[in-house]
């Protein structure tokens, strides 16, 4: 696993707020920037993607990167039994599964942080509650390590902290994923003003990928 200091979470922090600056700075055009950062591969500058992962969802399905084959998706990271920030990241990623319940480009993809409380049919009690279903939206846990380390590739943090509740703290970040396994936007789940805005831009990528197709 990653190292899990608290310190890597103000690493962490600073630069999620450069990224931000320099997108402000930069995004003049029409299309959402690439976020990811470039690097070398083959002579040439491309942008990372997210990873290559497997995990199981709430109906003990395999949910892996061709499961978004042609759609977009947005991430966030929680668990079933978080007392602070994650229900109100369940309630704003209803709101983003609500809005787009028509559009068959988007799918949406909880990682739970707590994989030892949260087996598969804890994931699907939750998921019920919602009263959502793995057609469009997956609750998956997987091994933690795992989970733990594609948490910095969505621009999220994850640490164990004895002195916060149930001894796990993450960043409430919800992410938007193109087709190509780009990040094109975030967003402070736990802020509602915010959501809004995140789902004009997903609106935006939407129109953007259609276009392409």
């Amino acid at each position: 696993m990653k190292n899990s200091s608290p310190y890597r979470w103000i690493y962490m922090t600073l630069l999620l707020s450069m990224s931000i600056n320099l997108v402000n700075c930069g995004s003049g055009g029409k299309d959402l920037p690439i976020l990811n950062r470039q690097i070398e591969k083959d002579g040439e500058l491309v942008y990372k993607t997210i990873p290559s992962f497997s995990f199981i969802n709430q109906d003990s399905q395999l949910v892996r990167p061709e499961t978004f084959s042609n759609k977009a998706y947005v991430a966030d990271f929680f668990f079933t039994s978080c007392p602070t920030i994650c229900p109100k990241l369940a309630q704003q990623m209803l709101k983003i599964h609500d809005h787009f319940e028509a559009e068959p480009g988007l799918a949406l993809l909880s990682h739970t942080i707590d994989p030892k409380r949260d087996s598969v049919a804890k994931l699907a009690h939750y998921a019920s509650n919602l009263g959502v279903s793995s057609e469009r939206w997956h609750f998956v846990t997987g091994e933690k390590s795992e989970l733990y380390d594609i948490a910095d590739d969505y621009f999220n943090i994850v640490i164990e902290n004895a002195d916060v509740p149930e001894g796990l703290d993450h960043s409430g970040r919800l992410v938007l994923v193109d087709q190509e396994k780009h990040i094109r936007a975030f967003c402070n789940g736990t802020n509602p003003d915010e959501v809004d805005q995140f789902i004009v831009k997903i609106e935006q990528l939407l129109a953007e990928e259609k276009k392409v197709d």
